[in-house]
């Protein structure tokens, strides 16, 4: 009988978002509550979720609506003055109705407040010879037939559609994010939980338990698998596990070290840490055919292997220089290059979505942070100021980092924009929790 066991369920250790640093300079918007259109109670809530969503990005405000000049449905209800004197340049505005059974129809309308008012919503331009009335004030809008089940994720939805059009980056809050929590109260005979939740710590879900550690998830890029380290048989393996069937299959058992898997960008390979031959060094697998590449040979330790997005390159940390370092490696040509030189030591590097940037732990005069560096200029700036910061995981739009820290003697996840303006904080209810993974754009 396996030693871990497969669970579905909610999680005991829920996350809470909260925000430490960089509100006061975002900028603000309004998002009003929708109007319910029916009899009893709307089925679920939109704006809540929306206005949750948009502060934790660090780029937006919304206001409470306490602070809002009155609660329009409609474009045609706007007071845009009223508004501009609140210091909003957008608002949101909505309506929930009934469609069928367990059904309801959801519109709404993203309002350019200032061009709203400097034409008074009902302005009139010339198009076919004709004069017809302009709504180029109307940033957005769309009706979508919604399951009763189903508000949380499409107020996720609408997070995504304002971020983008308001950013022009692509939004990422129906995203989600793996990591590992460690309970080890009243004698917890399991203590180790692989979880997945939304990106705001909402829906947990257990995928694991385990007596024995847990380590280093991530995600396949078509966030359907996760591959995994587990002690549960008192070595470490690596596993590869569909998040939907719960199924899972061993990939690797090899004596030594077994770590730090991460998935290709066509999720055909793994890159992996194997002390098979010797020496700590890093391998790709072919998941098809279980095949494994050496990709580095020499006498350092070589370990924390990412993928550059265009699957042509794998950075990794090495001390071959010294103290540890990130490196690249050709994966073509198996030519290294040094990439980072400042500080103490660089380790566990991750390159942003764009290929620009690089994100890192960075140690210098003994204390670890999260970094950023740009590859163009080598520039490198320090995001963070917690205490014995990790494993950072990057957001598929490049726009936040997901990290683990000590807070308060305990080791929490937390949140650092890629400017570094913006930081939250994620606790669990009970225990610890570390080894983030956020996953790709998710359908």
């Amino acid at each position: 009988m396996l030693a871990a066991i497969v669970l579905s369920g909610k999680a005991y250790s829920a996350l809470e978002i909260v925000i430490t640093e960089g509100i006061d300079s975002a900028r603000p918007v309004g998002i009003v509550p929708f109007k319910w259109k029916g009899d009893g109670v709307m089925p679920g809530t939109l704006a809540d979720v929306i206005s949750a969503d948009l502060m934790r990005s660090g780029k937006f405000n919304p206001l409470s609506q306490a602070e809002m000049p009155q609660l329009p449905t409609s474009d045609g209800e706007v007071d845009y003055t009223a508004w501009a004197s609140k210091g909003v340049e957008v608002i949101l505005v909505g309506t929930v109705e009934p469609y069928s059974l367990d059904r309801y129809l959801v519109s709404f309308e993203l309002i350019d407040v200032i061009r709203g008012q400097i034409t008074g919503g009902n302005a009139r331009v010339l198009s076919a010879g004709k004069l017809v009335d302009s709504r180029d004030h109307i940033l957005d809008s769309r009706q979508i037939v919604v399951d009763g089940n189903k508000f949380r994720r499409h107020a996720h939805y609408i997070s995504d559609v304002i971020y983008e059009e308001l950013t022009g980056i692509k939004g990422a809050f129906r995203t989600r994010i793996a990591y590992v929590t460690v309970n080890r109260k009243d004698g917890n005979k399991t203590p180790f939980q692989l979880v997945v939740a939304d990106y705001d710590g909402e829906n947990e879900s257990i995928l694991l338990k385990s007596p024995e550690p847990l380590m280093s998830p991530s995600w396949s890029p078509d966030g359907n698998k996760l591959v995994y380290v587990s002690f549960e048989n008192r070595r470490p393996q690596i596993f590869m596990q569909d998040i939907y069937n719960r199924s899972r299959t061993r990939l690797t058992d090899f004596e030594g070290i077994n770590g730090s898997p991460v998935f290709s960008p066509d999720g055909r390979q793994i890159a992996m840490v194997l002390s098979k031959d010797g020496n700590t060094e890093i391998y790709l697998l072919d998941i098809a055919s279980r095949e494994t590449r050496r990709l580095t040979r020499n006498r350092y330790i070589d370990t924390e292997p990412s993928w550059t997005p265009d699957g042509k390159s794998i950075i990794f940390t090495s001390e071959r220089g010294g103290k540890p370092q990130i490196y690249r490696v050709n994966l073509a040509s198996g030519k290294v290059r040094r990439l980072t030189f400042q500080g103490e030591m660089n380790l566990g590097g991750t390159v942003t979505p764009n290929g620009e940037d690089m994100v890192m732990v960075n140690r210098t005069q003994g204390n670890y942070h999260i970094a950023r560096q740009d590859f163009k200029t080598s520039t490198m700036q320090v995001l963070t100021k917690t205490y014995l910061d990790e494993s950072p995981s990057i957001a598929p739009n490049g726009a936040m980092i997901i990290y683990s820290t000590l807070h308060q003697g305990q080791q929490v996840l937390s949140l650092v924009s890629l400017d570094g303006r913006f930081k939250a904080r994620l606790p669990a209810a009970e225990g610890e929790v570390k080894s983030p993974s956020w996953s790709p754009f998710l359908l």
